[in-house]
């Protein structure tokens, strides 16, 4: 059986016997493991080629073609299995969509029908004050969204899986034991953190989430920009809450 050796970095809470327990104290560590390869796969999450940002757009498509498709590359050569997660607008179009769910199940987050009432969550009849104001180029923006489609350097291989959301991810990995997911793609700091398919919700179904940490990138404030906090700390956040991170090239190592 082929096996991946790794040695994933996570954020110990914790301190050695003797030493004072304070966070000055705690610090990286990384743990030694050997995964057979069809217990793990590739999560290519929203790697699209449209950001609206003028700088995401920059570091997406630089991390996309120096990073993220070499790296598929060489784990299609090492048979490890790669699945592509870019929401259920663009997967359900695309010829590899395995459709594992129906139409009913594409819808997330779920709601309750009666419960915040349909006019408070959408900011309509008295409760417009409560809604973000609106933005003259929202529109433009909602109407670009329409043409998301993969990223050129990223289209989906032949027999490689393409999933709608997180239920169908899951259904995917359970029908092929997969039980490591390797996360790539954007933006870290929210569609990684927070979409159903994500690093957070299929941690919370039990899986091994590990962020590939140079094959993502968040998007950045006027405050944050210049060093790329959002993106250092959505990692660090999942460091420090039993996930794993881990680069490209100790990937592609670790299939010596």
């Amino acid at each position: 059986m082929s096996v991946l050796k790794i040695s994933p970095r996570y954020y110990r809470w914790h301190v050695d016997p003797g030493v004072e327990w304070s966070e000055a104290n705690t610090a990286y560590d990384t743990l030694d493991w050997e995964i057979p390869l069809e217990q793990a796969t590739i999560v290519a999450l929203d790697t699209w080629a449209f950001h609206y940002l003028k700088e995401t757009q920059e570091r997406i498509n630089l991390i996309t073609e120096s990073k993220i498709a070499p790296l598929l590359d060489r784990c299609r050569a090492a048979g490890l299995d790669i699945i592509h997660a870019p929401g259920a607008q663009v997967a359900v179009e695309h010829s590899q969509w395995v459709k594992m769910v129906g139409d009913d199940e594409l819808e997330w987050p779920v709601r309750d029908k009666g419960w915040p009432p349909k006019d408070f969550v959408e900011g309509k009849v008295g409760f417009e004050k409560y809604d973000c104001p609106f933005e003259p180029r929202q529109a433009w923006l909602e109407e670009r969204r329409k043409e998301r489609c993969f990223h050129p350097l990223v289209e989906p291989r032949e027999g490689e899986a393409v999933v709608a959301n997180g239920e169908e991810l899951h259904r995917y990995c359970k029908e092929k034991g997969i039980l490591f997911l390797f996360y790539v793609g954007f933006n870290t700091n929210h569609c990684i953190l927070l979409n159903d398919y994500g690093t957070t919700h299929m941690h919370n179904r039990g899986y091994k989430v590990i962020l590939v940490r140079d094959c993502t990138t968040g998007m950045e404030s006027f405050e944050s920009v210049e060093n790329l906090d959002q993106t250092k700390a959505a990692i660090l956040h999942l460091e420090m809450t039993q996930r794993f991170s881990i680069t490209a090239s100790e990937v592609t190592e670790g299939f010596r």
